[in-house]
């Protein structure tokens, strides 16, 4: 394939590294301004996994940012098209692309595609041209056609064929006639207005029913390819006696519009056609003829009276406009012809569609407002303001759309996240049309907020008081200090420990890491000591940790453990005799 890419918004640099950096930024504004977009041609017919592109070395990306930014491809419908390899960066084609079953009736087919970044989000949009190729020969509705010619026609008269039909387009597409040799008809081609060929043949040479009451003639018909391709009717002329009228239409041209959601049997129009000549040779039947397959199918008419009635459900987004031909024949086999036009009107019939195409399903609390958190498409397939959509959001959520380019919206934050007050969103997403009576459809988004550690634990009290009593038995648990923490996770998980002072003793006391028990680490001696406090530190497992501090006071209880003393007289003084 072939790759056009422009940066008019940057200009051109000489060299790999300016290039890189031109590419790179404009990977970077292109969600914001479609302006730039990946163009490739490729023929239709190729085999499957066919290569498209190497999409990695068109946009400078390395190959490790392809996975890691889970780079993927979307093709624009419900049918994906394409195949984006994350390890090569190569774009292949999942099926072999017939032109004429993607784009039919198209001259040109162009399939849209974006490629799809995360981390951070971006989107590029590209285009790949699916070139025809002569697969198809021209075929005629019918392999042969019946011309009843009235044996006083003069030269120089011309009567209409049936056209063959060329599924390929451009110079592989119909391109001429050719008939076989005889001494009454030539051939003439032309273009009608609506750009389709049509052929007629020439009377050169009158007739003479007496003479010869039959001719069979080979037309073919040839396209432009190379080598061509042709195909082959009979066309027998019928040569009939002389009947002085033609058929006479009202009207060259009948004009309908006409709404989609027509019922069945409703009346389209009615054609007539008038013959003065009497008796069977004024009698005129009617019939359609260079009329497409699914016109037939759409519309019947009245052999009879002429009248054209709704058979088929329209579709305003399938076809837009009906072009077909009525032949009035009158009971002596002269023909003439009329053109019908049917406009098909939109009605508001089709719902918006919307498509997640990507979606970060948790976003931290303190993510900034305006971060990116999804990305989602909008289809109406009616016209106007029928398929003029809106999207909003329900409910008063700190989240807001943002429109980019070709219906595409971000779904954005709008103000701070609090994890500890909202830990999660179902965002529904309502899209509606502009239609005299609007159709609607919604779509639910999951967004989970996941916990940022801002939050420091908090003990129950700011001052916790034990007592225990003197001569207690070594890690005696007195009591238990308690903190807790709003965040989640690791950063809610709170450890204790006791805050150590420098130039002082080692404290007497222990606290549990994990679950804030006080114990009691040594026994101790009311008479040297009867109160005592530390700083417990309880911090949580974030990074960087927070922590909160609670002072904790030791009361120690007397034990009579001690018995009386004379201090005065001593035991070995005289004075205690006297005493």
């Amino acid at each position: 394939g072939w790759l056009f890419w422009r940066a008019r918004a940057c200009g051109r640099r000489s060299g790999d590294s300016k290039r890189q950096v031109i590419l790179f930024i404009l990977c970077f504004c292109v969600c914001q301004s479609g302006a730039e977009t990946l163009r490739y041609s490729v023929p239709e017919e190729m085999e499957r996994d066919s290569f498209v592109a190497n999409i990695a070395k068109d946009l400078g990306v390395p190959l490790s940012q392809l996975a890691a930014r889970k780079a993927r491809v979307v093709s624009e419908g419900n049918e994906q098209l394409f195949r984006l390899n994350q390890n090569t960066g190569v774009l292949t084609a999942k099926e072999s692309l017939d032109r004429e079953e993607i784009c039919p009736q198209s001259d040109t087919c162009t399939l849209v595609f974006k490629i799809f970044f995360e981390n951070p989000l971006q989107l590029i949009r590209g285009e790949v041209e699916v070139r025809d190729v002569n697969d198809n020969s021209p075929v005629f509705p019918e392999k042969q056609m019946v011309l009843k010619i009235l044996e006083t026609a003069s030269p120089g008269s011309r009567f209409l064929l049936e056209s063959a039909q060329d599924k390929d387009v451009g110079i592989n597409g119909l391109q001429n006639y050719s008939l076989g040799p005889n001494p009454h008809f030539s051939l003439a081609t032309g273009t009608g207005k609506d750009g389709v060929k049509y052929v007629e043949l020439v009377l050169q040479r009158q007739l003479d029913r007496e003479e010869q009451g039959e001719l069979n003639l080979l037309l073919t018909a040839i396209d432009g390819g190379s080598p061509p391709r042709s195909g082959t009717a009979q066309v027998r002329i019928v040569v009939v006696d002389a009947n002085d009228n033609i058929p006479v239409f009202e009207r060259e041209t009948y004009e309908v519009r006409l709404a989609e959601n027509s019922p069945l049997e409703q009346l389209v129009v009615r054609v007539a056609a008038a013959d003065p000549d009497e008796g069977s040779y004024g009698e005129v039947r009617y019939a359609f003829t260079q009329t497409s397959e699914r016109s037939r199918q759409l519309f019947q008419l009245n052999p009879a009276t002429g009248e054209i009635r709704v058979a088929g459900n329209l579709d305003f987004e399938e076809t837009k406009t009906h072009k077909m031909v009525v032949k009035a024949t009158d009971g002596g086999e002269l023909s003439a012809h009329c053109k019908v036009q049917v406009e098909v009107l939109d009605v508001n019939d089709n719902a918006p569609e919307i498509a997640l195409t990507s979606l970060t399903a948790s976003i931290p609390e303190d993510a900034p407002p305006r971060t990116v958190v999804a990305l989602f498409s909008v289809r109406d397939r009616d016209s106007g303001d029928n398929g003029r959509t809106e999207c909003s959001i329900d409910g008063d959520l700190p989240f807001s759309l943002t429109p980019t380019f070709d219906n595409y919206y971000e779904l954005r934050t709008s103000a701070a996240l609090d994890r500890e007050r909202t830990a999660e969103y179902n965002i529904t997403i309502t899209a509606m049309d502009w239609g005299k009576t609007r159709l609607s459809s919604r779509k639910s988004i999951f967004v989970q907020i996941s916990d940022v550690n801002d939050n420091p634990p908090e003990f129950t009290q700011e001052v916790y008081t034990m007592w225990v009593t003197e001569n207690n038995s070594p890690m005696l648990r007195i009591g238990s200090m308690n903190a807790t923490d709003a965040d989640a996770g690791k950063n809610a998980r709170v450890n204790y420990a006791v805050v150590r002072q420098e130039g002082k003793e080692q404290p007497e006391v222990s606290v549990n890491a994990e679950n804030g028990d006080v114990y009691i680490l040594r026994p101790l001696d009311y008479e040297k000591v009867r109160a005592f406090e530390v700083t417990v530190r309880a911090a949580d497992g974030g990074s960087p940790p927070l922590s909160a501090q609670a002072l904790l006071r030791v009361v120690v209880r007397d034990e009579n453990d001690n018995a009386p003393v004379l201090l005065h007289p001593p035991p070995d003084s005289s004075a205690a005799g006297e005493l």
